[in-house]
């Protein structure tokens, strides 16, 4: 790392230049490639996967699921004038660009559109869709056409999912509040403007660039179309808190008097490392995902790993260069006075808030930690509840059209008409299309079964297509019972002895299906993450106690994170008047993208937490000592991390995507939980508790595993030599004597000795 920093100062214009061309680069490419972003929940061998298949098949491009729905709140929607107005509104949709049909409910056969009160309608819209979507701006012009035939008497909305495309937000605007927010954060901590600037620039780098990266891998493989977002948003929190750790360690070399080279020498050779270590733990998390064998959550997996670790690398190699070019300006200008004037000094002692209220913590553990474990355990509670299923735009804010359509639609028809149920079955032969034909008959008399459509034949007759609308929203539990037992009871009944196989199939059945291919496999996958960052931990810190100690309190992390996320937005507590819908059920794969980052994200904080309290461990067997002063020298630097991850998470709140607005809420909370409840209070109470058993391993175990440095000691530099003796020579043998077992030995005493040297760089 020592030659990486050294090599990165040395030819700092170099490298700058060739992280601004990968960034140029990547950005080229993704433009003129394009985006090919795919939102297919299906799961290959599943029942609803196949009906799917089937359908494509059977009938090829009848696609689309787009309305335009009116409501009359005087008259019925067959009054002259709204039939007239609304009649030729949809001649004018029908002949704007991009739209290839509109189906009236004026027209012959139309009337299923009209609802039985006669006071809604609907028309189906099915746009010309390049590339797998719409184009945006071609829908957005239909909107507008739609919406401009209301009046007093009469509300027009547009539902479906290429009209939800138009009202995602295309600007940056989260991304743009969530940095600013971290920009007065890292001033503040700083007192410099060109220090905190670093970190901003360092992500932004490291975010762009891996941000492009994902558009092109969306041609390679299947990748969600959350995924750019979810990287960025991990990645600004990451990179900004890497390069914040970084520059803080820079900038303690700056006032112990050390060159500016030698500053960032020292800062990349220990935090630096500490930070290719958390980034590491953070890739194996997020690669997890990779063990579920899913499609969907491979791209997801991938892409965020690969901003993850392009983070770290800008880390490591962009921002030392950027600290050689700003030189003494990492300091504020008051502090460099001050060390021009007073010189260096010897680091003191942790003082203030955090140096009292780690005492405080020492005295009291039992109260305290039993305090934050009630803490925590309330905020779990509402996970137990936790509902897996479809969200869709009935759980959109109640301003979008969308929201509008859905409900206007539910009300009119019936919730189940928001959801249809599709039952496929293929045909080998006459008696099977007589049975097939039989089933409607069947299906109306099912409770929890609203409406049954006629059999619908494919082409060639090969293919039966059967719509059933429940009684039910898609997102209702009833609608999921209603699915299973369609499957289980209904349908095996009714085709017993035919040999028909019918295949269940729809939005609701589809999400079941996800969901439950998911929960089969999270306990193996939550024991997988969970193991594999307790074995990093194991070789890191050469104890059993820490390793379990982090996994319990990422556990707790997340089930807490996870019931504030139901409380928000599946009890809907709040979420419509923070602009976020209303409640519903949580998306299949949200637990398992928020395991991967939460324990990533949690493990980082670990790191960098228990690696000062292991390091003074090692200098004096004192565990109360360890954990005393590990907290009162990490917490201030954590904390400010904390907040400035928490402020670029709950930026993406604004960013007018439900499921990334979830995943702001959730990673906001459990770092806030973990950087406030569990490593500053939890953690120390119990490691105060435990004492030297924090950090037993048995001496078989200790032998046998390799040795690996997070934060190796800080060394004299070369040129030390050049003065009057290295720091050892001039103290003697007692000094080199516990050098060895205090790494922080050796720095303490050469920033004295470099006293000289260190007013000399600052005043030039």
């Amino acid at each position: 790392m020592t030659s990486l920093a050294r090599w990165c100062l040395r030819r700092r214009f170099t490298v700058i230049v060739l992280w601004l061309v990968a960034l140029a680069g990547t950005t080229a490419a993704a433009t003129l490639s394009g985006s090919a972003y795919s939102n297919d929940y299906g799961v290959p061998g599943t029942e609803s996967s196949r009906a799917t298949a089937l359908l494509e098949k059977a009938f090829p491009g009848e696609s689309g699921d787009d309305k335009i729905v009116w409501h009359t709140g005087r008259g019925t929607v067959r009054a002259n004038d709204v039939q007239q107005r609304m009649t030729a509104t949809l001649h004018e949709i029908a002949r704007l660009p991009g739209v290839a049909a509109v189906e009236s409910p004026y027209g012959s056969g139309g009337a299923a559109g009209i609802s039985q009160d006669r006071h809604t309608a609907y028309a189906s819209v099915t746009f010309v869709a390049k590339g797998g979507e719409p184009d945006k701006a071609q829908v957005k012009r239909v909107v507008e056409t739609a919406r401009a035939a209301a009046s007093d008497n009469l509300q027009v909305a547009l539902g479906g999912s290429g009209v939800a495309g138009t009202e995602t937000t295309s600007g940056h605007l989260s991304e743009i509040i969530g940095v600013a927010v971290a920009a007065v954060v890292l001033f503040v901590v700083f007192g410099s403007l060109a220090a905190s600037l670093l970190p901003i620039a360092t992500a932004l780098v490291g975010v762009g660039t891996a941000a492009m990266g994902t558009v092109l891998l969306g041609h390679l493989m299947k990748v969600a179309d959350f995924a750019p977002m979810l990287g960025t948003l991990i990645g600004l929190g990451v990179g900004i808190d890497y390069a914040l750790f970084i520059v803080t360690r820079h900038r303690k070399g700056l006032r112990q008097g050390l060159p500016v080279p030698v500053a960032a020498e020292r800062a990349v050779a220990t935090t630096g490392r500490a930070v290719v270590f958390a980034g590491g733990t953070v890739c194996v998390a997020l690669l997890g995902m990779l063990i579920l064998r899913l499609d969907f959550l491979n791209g997801v997996a991938i892409a965020a790993s690969l901003t993850v670790v392009l983070t770290v690398a800008a880390s490591i190699t962009l921002l030392p260069a950027l600290l050689g070019l700003i030189g003494p300006r990492a300091l504020g200008r008051r502090e460099r006075r001050r060390l021009a004037h007073e010189g260096p000094r010897a680091e003191e002692h942790p003082k203030g808030l955090a140096a009292r209220w780690s005492a405080f913590v020492e005295r009291h553990p039992k109260l305290l930690g039993a305090a934050a474990a009630a803490v925590m355990l309330i905020l779990a509670l509402p996970t137990l509840a936790l509902h897996l299923g479809t969200s869709d735009q009935g759980n959109n804010p109640a301003s979008s059209t969308t929201r509008q359509a859905y409900d206007m639609l539910g009300r009119g028809f019936g919730p189940g008409v928001n959801g249809p149920l599709t039952l496929v079955a293929p045909l080998d032969s006459a008696a099977d299309s007589l049975a097939f034909n039989k089933l409607p008959d069947t299906l109306r008399h099912t409770p929890g079964v609203a409406s049954v459509t006629s059999s619908v034949l494919s082409g060639g007759g090969d293919t039966g297509v059967i719509t059933v609308v429940p009684t039910t929203s898609p997102q209702s539990r009833a609608t999921s019972d209603l699915v299973d037992r369609l499957r289980t009871t209904v349908l095996p009944k009714a085709t017993e002895g035919t040999g028909l196989d019918v295949r269940v199939g729809g939005m609701t059945a589809a999400y079941d299906d996800f969901a439950a291919v998911i929960l089969g496999k999270l306990p193996v996958f939550v024991g997988t993450v969970v193991g594999l960052g307790c074995l990093l931990l194991l070789l890191a810190f050469r104890s059993i106690g820490i390793p379990l100690k982090a996994a319990a309190m990422n556990i707790a992390a997340v089930a807490s994170s996870f019931g504030l996320i139901v409380a928000l937005f599946q009890w809907g507590w709040g979420s419509e008047r923070l602009g976020l819908g209303g409640g519903g059920p949580i998306e299949p794969f949200l637990p398992v993208v928020m395991v991967s980052v939460l324990f990533g994200l949690s493990m980082d904080y670990q790191v960098f937490l228990v690696s000062r309290m292991y390091e003074e461990w090692l200098a004096t067997r004192d565990n109360r000592r360890a954990v005393r002063v590990g907290l009162a020298e990490t917490s201030r630097v954590i904390n400010s991390a904390a907040v400035i991850m928490i402020s670029v998470f709950l930026a993406f709140v604004l960013s007018g995507d439900r499921v990334i607005a979830m995943f702001g809420v959730g990673l906001a909370a459990a770092v806030a939980l973990d950087a406030f409840v569990l490593r500053t209070l939890l953690v120390p109470a119990l490691m105060h508790m435990l004492g030297g058993a924090n950090w037993w391993l048995p001496a078989w175990l200790e032998r046998a595993l390799p040795r690996i440095s997070i934060e190796p000691p800080e060394r004299v530099p070369a040129f030390a030599g050049a003065r009057e003796g290295s720091a050892c020579e001039q103290h003697g043998p007692d000094l080199d004597g516990r050098a060895e077992d205090d790494p922080s030995a050796l720095l303490d005493a050469d920033a004295v000795a470099e006293e000289r040297v260190g007013k000399d760089v600052v005043a030039a």
